[in-house]
């Protein structure tokens, strides 16, 4: 599609203009981090075709432990402000159509992410309540991921005291549990679906997943830490640390007919009526994406199965 070609395009040139501090970025680019999460006052670097320049940079608020970097004026940003296809945080994503969004949903249900032919994608969120406010604070807990005959759940466990050097992805496939060693580069493939690959980008909590031609998705398990919670008033407590996922979505085959909390945005005749102007622009409708399990495809706007789609991917290896 024209349109998808030109946001390729867009990003494309983002990411030659950006450096990338302890993140992932969309484009399958992986950047080792250069803090732990939690720390705003970050060394930052920019890489030119001269000499590499060194400036200490803040992290917005919404950010704290990681974020991009313009050069060479070291002003920083939040990457979900950046790149289609991302969702981090308190859900907040960036369409394909470049303008960013929230969407609440609800703690302990699922939801449609994206809802295509052949593709299905679900989120399942968590969250802590804030008797203040009338919605959750919710995050991103785990995926459950549909294509063919297929389901592969990807997952944040729960964990209490937070430690980056301990591993806490969960991955199973049709069912069976899936081992990565930590290795950075360390890659799992099914024998049934040579054209899935699973691969370690950092040697724990960070992953890329790849079904040729159809998507790739970068994963990065983090958790809400003392200070973003003093900063956005969550009320975490010292029993959970909220482990969740921060993502980056980048899809090549998707119909005109897509539909879901993000997909809808890579539709051709999307028109966005959100108020991109406000702090908060929040996509609503929740009760039209809500569904009954991780790999439910009942969601008011699904369009899993509605006629062939990907399966042939699964018999071939590119």
């Amino acid at each position: 599609m024209a349109r998808q070609q030109l946001v390729v395009a867009v990003f494309a040139a983002l990411v030659g203009m950006y450096a990338l501090a302890g993140a992932v970025d969309a484009a399958g680019t992986t950047l080792p981090p250069l803090s732990k999460f939690g720390k705003r006052d970050q060394q930052l670097t920019c890489k030119g075709d001269k000499n590499s320049q060194y400036c200490e940079g803040t992290c917005p608020i919404k950010c704290p432990g990681k974020c991009l970097v313009l050069c060479p004026g070291c002003k920083t940003y939040c990457e979900c402000d950046l790149f289609p296809g991302t969702s981090c945080g308190d859900p907040r994503f960036t369409g394909a159509d470049g303008n960013n969004f929230y969407f609440h949903g609800k703690k302990d249900q699922n939801f449609c992410v994206v809802s295509d032919a052949g593709l299905h994608i679900n989120a399942h969120f968590i969250g802590k309540r804030n008797p203040a406010m009338r919605r959750d604070f919710t995050w991103i807990q785990a995926l459950g991921i549909r294509f063919a005959d297929h389901r592969l759940y990807m997952g944040a466990q729960k964990t209490v005291m937070w430690d980056d050097d301990v591993d806490r992805l969960e991955l199973t496939f049709d069912g069976m549990q899936v081992d990565i060693p930590t290795e950075i580069d360390e890659t799992w493939q099914p024998t049934t679906v040579p054209a899935l690959t699973v691969t370690r980008t950092s040697m724990t909590n960070r992953i890329k997943v790849e079904l040729k031609g159809v998507f790739n998705i970068h994963a990065s398990v983090v958790p809400i830490t003392v200070e973003d919670s003093i900063i956005h008033n969550y009320g975490v407590t010292e029993d959970d640390s909220l482990a969740h996922f921060d993502l980056g979505f980048k899809f090549y085959d998707l119909t005109d007919d897509v539909h879901g909390v993000l997909g809808q945005t890579y539709r051709t005749d999307y028109v966005n009526k959100l108020s991109v102007s406000a702090n908060m622009p929040i996509m609503g409708g929740a009760p039209n994406y809500v569904t009954s399990d991780i790999f439910a495809t009942d969601c008011k706007v699904a369009r899993f199965g509605h006629q062939a789609g990907i399966s042939m991917v699964t018999t071939r290896a590119s």
